[in-house]
């Protein structure tokens, strides 16, 4: 009987424990569920210091982690964000009420002198200076308070203020942290940095303490996975919440899951093959006009992007303030392409390669490239680079022909043309053509300096014939952009700029 009785309670125990397991497991694959979201992007983070670098996958992260002066809308108007308003004390000067008794993720309240700081410290970069490059003088006025002075009258400034480069930065932490900033990044956002597994995994954590509330989600993972098939099997699994800039080929696949949406939105992006005009062949304008007659873009749209996109005669699209419909687009014509390589001294043609760095749609375009260019006598070879490689070396002009995209994140003419042609935003900054033309200088300077929205539209058509006449990029294509995303994720919007915010995002 004892011994009866003693089996029995040992049974009802390790029933107990088995039941408490089970419900623990359930409990967390619920917690899971409802506090974790696991986001997908093509590439890793460069960098979590906004003035470190200004590529895309960085950005998409950092966007949580910090917060900026102002936020732009989804219709690209600047609104208050850190800053509780402003007042336009002269044409060139502004002064920023702060929103008080903010904290950054270290404890510390923001103060003016991290403004100051963080717009002095940007003004040093040369990834990310041209973007306030306007910008004169910072004064901090009292704790709450601080003036933005312009060299001249800046029609942008606000839009610039929006950029996630011109994300706010705390002066301790990035002082203590020195040259490992990037690595423990600290921001007033939504989200803090918790940790970061190179080439996998970025994690976030909800900012308890966050000035506009605490978003609804308690953990953000952003998975790094090239593939873009294996972005859309993991949407298919469950093991992805949202996974952005899925592949042309797999909308179809997404469209039909019952569990999934598609959401795509025209963007402010823009893809591009580039002309390295430090090397010999490229600084003959015939030799660029050549290509770009010879690449047939129609194909490129249809079979990379599977028609989500349109044929450019601009490096800035329609939806950018100051696009110009006069710029000259470069149809498909074999015969001028062959006639302008025998004016260039060219009429065998010559080997070039072209840089890409592991994303497939770069890699599948490069491929078609290859391929046109051989009706003219170019012979290419095809490079591909992981990602931080490609950008360091295209910074330094290590290449011959590359392709890249630009997206105009302020909305404004501005941010789509100045780092692009600027003769002093060579390299990193975004003029990895290194192209130099007095006149198109001349003319971007006098567009931001001016407030006269008309002027600025004139000089930005003026500069745009210009561009696509000497042609030191082919714009190929306006970009619509795209994210897959499990049925159950709520309040998820794509933004024109496209570093998507996860705020108030939930389940």
């Amino acid at each position: 009987m004892v011994k009866a009785i003693k089996l029995f309670v040992l049974v009802i125990i390790t029933g107990a424990l088995f039941t408490a397991c089970g419900e623990k497991k359930n409990l967390d694959k619920a917690s899971s569920v409802k506090n974790k979201i696991v986001i997908a992007q093509a590439a890793d983070a460069k960098s979590l210091d906004p003035h470190a670098s200004n590529d895309a996958p960085s950005s998409k992260v950092s966007a949580q982690i910090y917060d900026r002066l102002f936020e732009q809308d989804l219709k690209m108007i600047p609104q208050p964000s850190l800053a509780e308003s402003w007042t336009q004390i002269n044409p060139k000067t502004i002064e920023i009420k702060l929103k008080k008794n903010v904290k950054f993720h270290n404890g510390e309240v923001l103060k003016a002198s991290d403004v100051k700081f963080t717009l002095e410290r940007m003004k040093k970069s040369p990834a990310v200076s041209h973007i306030i490059g306007a910008v004169e003088k910072i004064d901090v006025i009292d704790d709450n308070t601080v003036r933005i002075s312009t060299k001249t009258p800046f029609g942008p400034l606000l839009s610039h203020l929006s950029h996630t480069a011109s994300s706010i930065l705390n002066e301790k932490a990035v002082t203590d942290s020195g040259d490992n900033y990037g690595q423990f990044p600290i921001g007033t956002g939504p989200y803090k940095f918790e940790s970061w597994t190179p080439g996998d995994r970025i994690i976030l954590k909800a900012n308890k303490d966050y000035f506009k509330g605490v978003t609804p989600i308690e953990t953000v993972v952003f998975r790094s996975i090239v593939e873009g098939t294996n972005r859309t099997i993991g949407l298919e699994t469950g093991e992805i919440d949202i996974a952005y800039d899925i592949e042309p080929m797999d909308v179809g696949r997404i469209q039909e899951d019952k569990n999934l949406n598609l959401i795509s939105e025209p963007s402010l992006q823009m893809a591009y093959i580039g002309f390295n005009m430090k090397k010999d062949i490229y600084k003959d304008k015939r030799v660029r006009q050549a290509i770009a007659y010879a690449i047939n873009v129609d194909p490129i749209i249809q079979t990379v992007y599977q028609g989500q996109g349109e044929a450019a005669n601009s490096p800035i699209g329609p939806l950018v303030v100051g696009y110009s419909e006069k710029a000259k687009g470069y149809e498909h014509n074999l015969e001028k392409a062959k006639k302008l390589m025998i004016e260039a001294g060219y009429p065998n043609g010559f080997t070039t390669k072209i840089w890409t760095n592991d994303s497939p749609q770069r890699r599948d375009m490069a491929i078609i490239v290859q391929d046109q260019l051989k009706a003219i006598g170019i012979n290419v070879i095809i490079e591909t680079l992981e990602w931080g490689a490609y950008l360091e070396g295209t910074s330094r002009g290590d290449h011959d022909m590359y392709l890249l995209s630009w997206v105009s994140v302020t909305g404004d003419a501005d941010y789509g043309l100045y780092p692009l042609f600027s003769s002093t935003t060579h390299g990193g900054a975004g003029n990895r053509s290194f192209y130099s033309s007095a006149k198109v200088d001349e003319l971007l300077e006098k567009a931001r300096a001016s407030s006269n929205l008309e002027e600025r539209i004139a000089l930005y058509d003026e500069a745009q014939i210009i561009i696509q006449e000497e042609l030191p990029i082919m714009t190929v294509a306006y970009l619509k952009h795209n994210a897959g995303v499990n049925k159950s994720v709520k309040n998820f919007v794509l933004h024109p700029a496209g570093h998507h915010k996860l705020y108030g995002v939930s389940f």
